[in-house]
């Protein structure tokens, strides 16, 4: 962290991070950067993704079991809340729930219930429901379309507007961008095909915009090969440009205000999602997005909705009943082969003496020292943060959470 933020001042730069499974060792890391720098703190401001249900769901990088990982997100909404309180702590995902191969409604379903899940996770806590749940955000795929209408119906008790208050980041979907690959289902062609990815996400993002997005990301027309190159991150910044200078839509408040058309859509995406909802809460069998949530990771019922859905996209598309153009229709092409960016080995390389050398200057006594401190700490139970002095009684714990970690504490040990 100090090598990455060297130069770039962090008490005054929002920082984003889109990390989950290392996210709380990671963000301590960052606090330490900044402190270093002279840094006040408690004035940091930026968002750190931390979505753990996402992991077990979608995309798999995990480490332990879902208890802990959710032991250690509470004591960070409750570090956050405390002491950094314009920081967020969670970004909840469903683009990567939609990418592994959902519906539009299991992304939005399967999404909000996460985001309702931290929301149990924050009151179980003695948060304030109208401090933190304006802080979550929401990363969407952008072929969902009812995103923005239902994260409030889920947060019960919150009185007033600022409770209910989130924000949402579509992002361009992955899964629409084809490659070069002679089987029938991505594209036959070597280039032309592949710019055709500049057109779905100018399409894409528009139909963000119109949505009301609060922010936007572009891919690039090679992510789905390789980094982008520096040629394809501009054409994709530049399709935000035009839309954003050129289009005119940004005059409107709510340009699809009034169409019954997608009004209908609205409201057909949003009873299958409570559908889903529902099906959830019934699994965990108290009621609670909570339990539901933990019931249908350890039973694999996220991972076969996702499955059943993914292979009947495939099978749509091999049977041309999906029509993708350059992957199963029109596949002709003029063009000539892309050149991607390639990371050589030398660079890996390169990066491991560099880490190899930080490490063996570091003073590894007081590492350890650090890390005995919070072994013995987890043993007795306790969430102490030796930093803030905030010594709070420990909650009830499952034979799975047996450790205990603290943020701030663990901000020592990297230190």
């Amino acid at each position: 962290m100090d090598v990455l933020f060297d130069g770039i001042d962090l008490a005054a730069t929002t920082t984003s991070m889109t990390i989950s499974g290392p996210a709380v060792p990671v963000f301590c890391m960052y606090v330490v950067a900044a402190e270093r720098q002279g840094a006040d703190i408690s004035k940091l401001n930026g968002t750190l993704q931390t979505d753990i249900f996402k992991e077990y769901i979608a995309q798999k990088e995990w480490i332990y079991p879902p208890e802990p990982h959710l032991k250690l997100i509470g004591d960070l909404m409750e570090y956050v809340a405390h002491d950094i309180p314009a920081y967020k702590p969670l970004s909840v995902s469903g683009y990567h729930i939609r990418e592994a191969g959902s519906t539009a409604a299991q992304e939005l379903a399967f999404t909000l219930a996460d985001g309702f899940g931290y929301v149990e996770l924050g009151l179980s806590r003695g948060l304030d429901i109208e401090q933190f749940a304006p802080g979550l955000s929401f990363f969407f795929d952008a072929t969902s379309t009812s995103s923005r209408r239902s994260p409030s119906s889920g947060q019960r008790g919150a009185s007033g507007p600022a409770g209910c208050a989130t924000s949402t980041a579509p992002r361009p979907t992955r899964r629409s961008r084809c490659a070069s690959t002679p089987r029938p289902r991505a594209c036959r062609s070597p280039r032309s095909s592949r710019d055709n990815n500049i057109v779905r996400t100018a399409v894409e993002a528009m139909a963000a915009v119109l949505g009301g997005t609060n922010s936007l990301h572009t891919n690039a027309l090679d992510e789905v090969l390789a980094l982008p190159s520096a040629k394809a991150a501009q054409i994709a910044l530049r399709t935000q440009q035009v839309i954003a200078e050129e289009t005119g839509v940004l005059n409107v408040a709510d340009p699809l205000g009034g169409s019954w058309f997608i009004e209908e859509l609205t409201d057909r995406i949003e009873a299958e999602a409570e559908a889903i909802f529902a099906r959830i809460r019934e699994l965990g069998g108290d009621g609670t997005m909570t339990a539901g949530l933990l019931r249908g990771i350890e039973d694999g019922w996220f991972i076969g909705e996702i499955a059943d859905s993914s292979f009947a996209y495939q099978v749509a598309l091999e049977k041309g009943d999906k029509r993708v153009v350059g992957v199963n229709v029109l596949t002709g092409d003029v063009g000539d082969e892309l050149e991607i960016l390639r990371v050589s080995h030398e660079v890996e390389l390169e990066q491991r003496d560099l880490v190899t050398a930080r490490r063996a200057a570091r003073d590894q006594v007081a590492v350890d020292a650090a890390l005995a401190r919070m072994v013995e700490a987890a043993k007795n139970g306790e969430n102490t943060c030796p930093r803030c002095s905030m010594r709070r009684a420990p909650k009830r714990r499952s034979a799975r959470s047996a450790t205990r970690s603290v943020p701030c504490g663990a901000s020592t040990a990297s230190r």
